[in-house]
């Protein structure tokens, strides 16, 4: 089974897709993750990576293209994958498209803006380990500014930051939003709405996908 996950920034789409994921025995492939790894690795290429994304633009298309190509080529998706964050733009949709790559639907985890923002600048990351804080939800490390797991310090990502967040929307708003379009044409895109609780979003995509 392959599956698109679609929804704006902070909707939450990361965690759905981990869940199915795991239901369904089948990888999950976030461009996120592998910018962030290309980011790591100090190319040309991530240099130019990390110039959009401290501004909150897109990745230009050919070079998530080109990765993501190489990435469902792996032997893990023989038996199906998930697209967490392709793709963003209806270039991006053809192209897939156009590789011969079938997809059997595309999960639209819907949230209103205000609760992204709650969300996503709110949001803090310890340096060391990852783990996940939020002071505007009310998920606070015992130690003001410090991780509950390995005391590391607790960082505000430039991604998290108010302003660029508000850009990331208006990139999703202006160019990815038509998705939905694309993928109504062809019958594929189902809305979930992200606002409720994990399970009861769990149990919504479970419903859809036939699980």
């Amino acid at each position: 089974m392959n599956i698109i996950f679609l929804g704006a920034p902070g909707a939450g789409k990361g965690t759905q897709a981990a869940y199915v994921s795991e239901h369904f025995k089948i990888p999950t492939i976030s461009t996120g993750e592998i910018i962030r790894q290309t980011l790591k690795s100090g190319s040309e290429m991530g240099k130019k990576l990390k110039s959009y994304i401290e501004k909150g633009h897109l990745v230009p298309d050919e070079a998530v293209i080109e990765m993501v190509k190489e990435r469902i080529s792996k032997d893990d998706c023989k038996s199906g994958f998930i697209l967490d964050g392709f793709p963003r733009t209806v270039k991006q949709a053809e192209a897939l498209d156009h590789s011969g790559i079938d997809i059997d639907k595309v999960i639209d985890i819907e949230v209103d803006d205000e609760i992204i923002y709650k969300r996503m600048v709110g949001r803090r990351i310890c340096s060391k380990c990852g783990k996940t804080y939020n002071i505007d939800l009310n998920v606070l490390p015992k130690i003001n500014g410090r991780c509950d797991v390995c005391s590391g310090d607790l960082i505000q990502r430039a991604d998290d930051k108010l302003e660029t967040v508000k850009e990331r929307l208006k990139v999703y708003y202006d160019q990815t939003h038509v998705l939905k379009d694309y993928y109504d044409k062809q019958g594929k895109r189902v809305v979930i709405d992200g606002a409720q609780s994990l399970e009861k979003i769990a149990e919504d995509i479970n419903k859809v996908l036939g699980a």
